[in-house]
């Protein structure tokens, strides 16, 4: 069955349409919510804030729009019947790419914006600096986006992936933006690797609007730290300092890899039974942060949308916090944090944080293909690798490197 006739069938239909245009901040009235809350956590919500129905909004910054705290990613989008689900439970941003799913993302979201109406999602599309990029190529892919959107203008236009602090000011990029203007309405980022000198660049420079990093429990140690203990883990952030300069500019920032721990989902058996259960648990922590606006994070099914969305509004409990300090303590010795410090001190240039990534995407998320077809473009450089260790000297979480790219070449080559 279509979106448009899952609209039609639904019994949420006319509150659904009536009350979802969320488009701007003059709509955007706070309302009591819903009775079915405890008590307890029925406390009025900061300006920066409003709750509609079972969904909790926040302010992205200077661009003004108010998106879903919990918001979908788009590497891959669910079904389409579980997709207009997600947004009558009140999801209205969406993060999207010109290579996810080889466009059958973009093209997944035209169809739903023909269904429910272009003013209840926000997009945020971005384009990728690969091969030999020009201001025309870029141009070009970004039309291409449009189009499989059906639409003729994004509310947030970005870099996917950026790793040089001087791609963020290459004239190219600026051209682009500037011939695009009228497509987009804000300029945004993500960033995957060398956030420490991503973000600050992004945020001073003052031509972007929005940035999407890497946030989870894992990520709160300082980098410039030696960790000697889990306690560390779950102290004062080196990236909690990256959020707090781009909000001091208004930026808005939004987090990806929320729950990146290097595992499948769970089953349901100790959410259903009231206990405390891991990934609502990471969603909570990262939303504990006022000044980040959004996580961002793929649903596939019912169960993790049940799971995910029962995460909204609520305070993380003390069971659930003891949880997540026993959950990195007994992993974080295996997680790479993607700092990037390790490729930057290989003198063969070998780019060690990617190849974890691909790791991560072949052991954690299941996407093996994605991660062999990433991994081919560098394998060719291991060869060079004269087992010099620098990569690991280099890594303050103290992780076995060498060890990483040869079991993921043995994996995924």
């Amino acid at each position: 069955m279509a979106i448009k006739d899952l609209i039609e069938h639904s019994p949420k239909r006319r509150a659904f349409l009536k009350t979802f245009a969320i488009g701007t901040a003059a709509a955007l009235i706070p309302i009591a919510p819903p009775s079915s809350r405890p008590t307890s956590q029925l406390q009025a919500l900061p300006p920066d804030k409003i709750r509609r129905n079972d969904m909790v909004y926040r302010r992205l910054g200077r661009t003004g729009l108010y998106i879903s705290e919990i918001s979908l990613g788009g590497s891959p989008l669910p079904d389409e019947r579980l997709l207009f689900q997600l947004v009558e439970r009140g999801i209205n941003y969406i993060d999207t790419s010109d290579s996810y799913e080889n466009g059958n993302c973009e093209r997944k979201v035209g169809r739903l914006f023909k269904a429910v109406g272009r003013d209840k999602i926000h997009i945020h599309a971005r384009f990728h600096l690969e091969g030999p990029w020009t201001e025309a190529s870029l141009i070009a892919s970004v039309e291409r986006s449009l189009r499989r959107l059906g639409t003729d203008q994004v509310e947030i236009l970005g870099i996917h992936g950026v790793e040089k602090p001087e791609h963020l000011t290459d004239e190219r990029i600026l051209g682009a933006f500037e011939k695009l203007k009228g497509k987009y309405r804000f300029r945004g980022l993500t960033c995957h690797v060398n956030q420490h000198t991503v973000i600050p660049k992004a945020v001073e420079s003052g031509l972007y609007d929005m940035v999407q990093i890497g946030y989870n429990v894992f990520d709160i140690q300082e980098t410039e730290k030696e960790v000697k203990t889990y306690i560390d883990y779950l102290g004062e952030s080196g990236i909690r300092k990256l959020i707090n300069l781009a909000r001091s500019r208004d930026v808005g920032v939004t987090a990806m890899k929320v729950l990146k721990i290097g595992g499948r989902r769970q089953d349901l058996t100790a959410y259903k039974k009231g206990g405390p259960s891991l990934y609502p648990a990471m969603l909570k922590w990262a939303l504990e942060n006022e000044k980040l606006s959004a996580v961002v994070t793929e649903i596939l099914n019912e169960e993790e949308m049940k799971e995910d969305l029962g995460a909204v509004g609520l305070p993380l409990a003390p069971a659930e916090r003891r949880m997540l300090h026993a959950h990195v303590a007994a992993n974080a010795g295996s997680y790479c944090h993607s700092c990037g410090l390790c490729q930057a001190a290989c003198p063969e240039k070998i780019r060690t944080a990617d190849i974890s990534r691909c790791l991560a995407y072949a052991e954690g998320y299941g996407k093996r293909a994605r991660a062999q077809a990433e991994f081919a473009t560098l394998l060719p450089a291991i060869a060079a690798c004269e087992d010099c260790g620098a990569c690991e000297r280099a890594c303050p979480y103290g992780l076995l490197v060498r060890d990483r790219t040869r079991r993921a070449e043995g994996m995924l080559a």
